[in-house]
């Protein structure tokens, strides 16, 4: 039996390979995993991402000309972010597929205790419960600029270079739940690490800032 739908006209491949194609550049990718965090300049973006100003400048010029970034001028510099459209969500896809791929983060894998700490995650859901039960500190561990562009409700923020001496800013009757960057993000891993070999109750979200912002979740 034929099946009743209509498959989509050859147009319709033609530009979604012309959106793989901006996409398929591992630069374009880490320019864009920065600028998902924070809205950011073209020299800001060239320091992040070890590139030099000229070279960032080519691969954002192909990512805005796809439409999936965007540009404003603040004063003297041109700042990028993401478009409205859901590239949150198309780079949690990639990510979560390459996780599929190799079933678990290479920068922990060499560490069985940061590998433990990974799996006894916690998910979105699990965490949106707990916080209705005001049973959990978040503990975002990004740098201060990025906080500051945006965060879950709610959280402290201790980048995770400075963890070691502010632990007493740290609520002591309350599990501690760090997050960072995404699932590949090993800050909020390694903070988990931390925590615990200081006595302290945390655990890390499965997954970070992006993830719960491409949720549509409320962010601070």
């Amino acid at each position: 039996m034929e099946s009743s739908s209509t498959p989509p006209p050859r147009e319709h491949f033609t530009a979604l390979a012309d959106i793989a194609r901006t996409l398929g550049h591992a630069h374009r990718l880490a320019l864009l995993e920065y600028i998902a965090n924070d809205e950011r300049s073209v020299e800001q973006l060239a320091e992040l991402s070890g590139l030099s100003v000229a070279n960032a400048s080519q691969h954002l010029q192909h990512l805005k000309r796809a439409g999936i970034v965007l540009t404003r001028r603040d004063g003297k510099r041109v700042l990028y972010r993401v478009s409205s459209g859901p590239i949150a969500s198309v780079l949690a896809s990639l990510r979560d597929y390459l996780a599929f791929q190799h079933a678990q983060i290479r920068e922990v894998v060499s560490d069985s205790f940061a590998q433990r700490e990974r799996l006894e995650g916690i998910s979105i859901e699990e965490l949106l419960a707990q916080i209705q039960n005001e049973s959990v500190v978040l503990l975002d561990v990004r740098p201060e600029d990025e906080f500051a562009s945006g965060h879950l409700p709610g959280a402290i923020n201790i980048p995770a270079d400075e963890l070691q001496h502010r632990l007493a800013e740290l609520p002591p009757d309350r599990a501690i739940v760090a997050y960072c960057r995404g699932p590949y993000c090993v800050l909020s891993t390694e903070a988990v690490a931390a925590l615990h070999a200081k006595g302290l109750p945390a655990r890390r979200l499965n997954a970070g800032f992006p993830e719960w912002k491409a949720a549509g979740l409320r962010v601070e």
